[in-house]
């Protein structure tokens, strides 16, 4: 249902791919690397994670609350955190669709992943259930229209600042520092790092890790059906 809505499917796999291919073949970003793909690969994939499960799952789910249909759905057994747990599952498999697509495409383009995978996958469903929380948390409490300007908003602040395509090296200092601290760029160092030669940074697993249970934690104490 999530890849039938033209603006889901966009933000799920058009954006990325498009990014993924333009930045790769035109060499203008300060990537630092002889082949651009071999840092934007494990960006993207990042960047996949945070548009399905913050952008596209928090405006869906605002939508749903404006409609009515969850002010059903919370006359039902189904409680706030199994309803933040079974959207942020149904992340996960559209996720993993988004994998199929842009590996192959990156791959087409001279990437060749190292390191782990399992770090990868680790980092990924540490980084859905951050980004599926925020999403979770603006579709609670904010009108569906807020949602959607706010989930678009902070898409574009954390696509600049989270490592993503542009190197954190390149940041100034004050927003380097400001960007450690978000889930997007430890998901980014952690994704990197686990599908590159280096080790994962310890601080990228205990920002991502906190994120991942503080965002849940306030969307379910905070979400209202309607």
């Amino acid at each position: 249902m999530t890849l039938r809505r033209g603006d889901s499917l966009l933000l799920a796999l058009g954006i990325p791919v498009l990014l993924l291919v333009f930045f790769s073949l035109v060499d203008v970003l300060p990537t630092g690397t002889r082949h651009p793909v071999d840092f934007l690969a494990p960006g993207i994939l990042s960047l996949a994670v945070m548009s399905t499960a913050m952008v596209s799952l928090g405006i869906a789910t605002g939508f749903e609350r404006s409609y009515g249909v969850l002010k059903r759905l919370g006359t039902t057994p189904l409680g706030r955190p199994a309803l933040l747990a079974a959207k942020t599952t149904a992340v996960l498999a559209v996720e993993v669709l988004q994998a199929a697509v842009l590996v192959p495409v990156a791959v087409g383009l001279g990437w060749r992943p190292g390191g782990h995978a399992g770090l990868a996958v680790a980092a990924a469903v540490l980084g859905t259930v951050a980004f599926s929380g925020i999403g979770m948390l603006m579709a609670g409490t904010l009108r569906a229209e807020a949602t959607l300007a706010g989930a678009n908003g902070l898409y574009l602040v954390l696509l600049l600042l989270g490592g993503m395509v542009v190197p954190l090296a390149k940041l100034p200092g004050g927003l380097r520092a400001i960007s450690r601290a978000l889930p997007a760029a430890a998901l980014s160092g952690a994704m990197s790092a686990g599908l590159g030669p280096g080790r994962v940074p310890a601080h990228d697993w205990i920002v991502l890790a906190a994120w991942a249970v503080a965002a849940p934690a306030a969307a379910a104490l905070t979400f209202r059906w309607e």
